[in-house]
């Protein structure tokens, strides 16, 4: 661990809930803590690029199934027979919005009793929802299934994991970040194509199945590499003296109010719910936009892949980035560049066969899911890596989840809402169609960026401008 994050752990610890100690006391327990090796922080970053790999790689490759559901919506006995795209998205967004809205609680859980139980347990439960999902006959058990409980099980994986690694590292933070987050790019570039053959082979029960045995073989081993910290879990055993195990689940600690209450809290949430509700739209519809342009059900897949590589390739670049010219600094100019390209590349390719010829629509809907892969993601591996910097070390578990909570609700009212801008609730009807929605999405980035702009006028507290921060 570098010296700048002793330095800021040593000047955030807050009061001690234990009898107060000597400084001799002090010294001689930190010292007990062992130094932990290379080895072991290359393990974090490898453990947690699989369970988001796993986990959130398949979440995220929903708009292979929005694809598959909307045309089984059009055909007679299906169990989406009629059903709106509105509707159909909610499946995914359930799964999106879940992963972030339990992040208090999560975050809690894995304070009291240490990220691996916590990880391993939403690895079975993100199993048995993609399973059971497989076995459903109507469109509410997939709501249930597909959207709650994978929803529940990915928050159970996501929080803890994106917790436990800015813990392990200060000066390359948004480097680790960045690899662990790119698991779930990875995760979203390779599932796709794997689902699409699975279902054209084998049907989309099967490819759920599937998906869902990986998960409940691979996430349970990957979640018992993934520890706090040392000298982070020491604080932590400290702060929770005196609550005990058996109960203390349902005592969820609130977020620290005096926190709540100031400017730089209420920017960083307003980004991450503006940021969240204007960000899955794209994802889960990037295939059914493709179909409109007239492309085949496996071409339209391809976007997806596309769109995810360029998103593993930046997460990477991005988070080196950051730990050089500044986390808030890299995290508000992604942010705008992620509203530059819907407004720039997709809403012009709506007016495809319209002002504008289908093969240049074509290369816009091209240029924008490279774009967007690239940039619309970076907010969620930059943010959290931000919040020791903004709020401290004892405060970073309870901010991390309190805004996770927001993110999600973002991620849950967006998409539905946006989807409902769709024409006869469509998304196969045309590319005119998308017009209202990309606009949405648009101004809900560039909100966004404008709470970020904020968030990095409040980190410099009045001081003289920093460049780096």
């Amino acid at each position: 661990m570098g010296e700048e994050e002793k330095t800021q752990q040593t000047e955030a610890q807050g009061p001690p809930t234990v009898a107060p100690q000597t400084p001799s006391q002090n010294e001689s327990q930190e010292d007990s803590v062992p130094t932990p090796s290379n080895f072991r922080h290359v393990v974090v970053v490898a453990a947690g690029f699989m369970t988001m790999f796993m986990t959130c790689g398949i979440v995220f490759s929903f708009g292979v199934y929005q694809a598959i559901y909307e045309e089984m919506a059009t055909e007679p006995n299906t169990p989406f027979t009629g059903a709106s795209s509105s509707i159909i998205s909610l499946i995914g967004t359930l799964g999106i919005a879940l992963m972030s809205m339990g992040g208090p609680f999560v975050s809690a859980w894995a304070k009291l009793y240490g990220p691996q139980p916590i990880i391993m347990l939403g690895g079975l439960i993100f199993g048995l929802g993609c399973i059971l999902a497989s076995l459903s006959q109507y469109i509410w058990e997939f709501e249930l299934t597909h959207g709650v409980l994978v929803g529940i099980g990915c928050c159970m994986v996501y929080v803890p994991t994106m917790s436990v690694a800015p813990t392990w590292f200060s000066k390359r933070r948004g480097l680790a970040m960045g690899i662990i987050i790119g698991g779930s790019a990875c995760g979203a570039m390779v599932w796709p194509p794997v689902l699409r053959a699975i279902t054209s082979s084998l049907g989309f029960r099967d490819s759920l199945r599937i998906s869902g045995c990986l998960s409940v073989f691979f996430v349970p081993i990957s979640g018992y590499a993934l520890t706090w910290e040392p000298k982070f879990k020491a604080k932590l055993q400290e702060q929770n003296a005196g609550i005990p195990k058996k109960t203390g689940w349902a005592k969820v600690p609130l977020i620290n109010w005096e926190i709540v209450k100031t400017k730089k809290f209420f920017a960083q949430a307003l980004g991450c719910f503006l940021q969240s509700a204007g960000y899955s739209t794209p994802l889960f519809f990037y295939a059914a936009f493709a179909r409109s342009l007239g492309y085949s059900n496996a071409m339209a897949d391809n976007f997806i892949t596309i769109s995810n590589a360029s998103n593993f390739v930046s997460r990477i670049v991005i988070g080196y980035a950051a730990d050089k010219l500044g986390r808030l600094n890299v995290l508000l100019v992604t942010t705008v560049l992620s509203a530059i390209a819907v407004f720039g590349f997709w809403l012009p390719a709506t007016f495809a066969g319209d002002t504008i010829s289908v093969k240049a629509g074509e290369v816009l809907f091209i240029l924008f899911v490279i774009s967007f892969g690239a940039f619309g993601s970076a907010y969620i591996g930059l943010f959290p890596a931000s919040l020791i910097e903004l709020f401290g070390v004892q405060h970073f578990t309870s901010v991390n989840g309190a805004l996770y909570l927001v993110r999600g609700t973002g991620a849950l009212l967006g998409t539905p809402l946006t989807g409902l801008l769709l024409p006869g609730q469509s998304a196969l009807s045309g590319v005119a169609s998308y017009e209202r929605a990309t606009i949405t999405v648009g101004v809900l980035l560039f909100a966004a960026s404008i709470a970020t702009l904020w968030v990095r006028l409040e980190a410099a507290n009045g001081k003289a401008w920093a460049w780096k921060m």
